[in-house]
């Protein structure tokens, strides 16, 4: 996945075909995934939630910072449950 297409992203459903694009791209090229398991996944996730202010300062992607964190949430705690 470029960045560019990840810079795109303005909307939800914008997100969501994004999401479903990482579903098949591990499908196909699970090689490309260092976090392939979903247990592994969610910790590299929360490893990269902790270290986001030190890649905003060293990348300047300033976006990182002011994100809303409990629609996140949301979104994580649905797809637990969510068929």
């Amino acid at each position: 996945m470029n960045l560019d297409r990840v810079v795109a992203i303005q909307t939800k459903d914008e997100l969501a075909s994004f999401i479903e694009e990482l579903g098949e791209e591990l499908t196909t090229a699970p090689d490309e995934w260092e976090n392939a398991d979903l247990e592994r996944f969610l910790f590299a996730m929360a490893a990269w939630i902790r270290s986001m202010d030190m890649y905003a300062k060293n990348t300047g992607d300033s976006d990182v910072v002011h994100p809303s964190w409990s629609t996140f949430a949301k979104i994580l705690c649905a797809a637990k449950v969510y068929e």
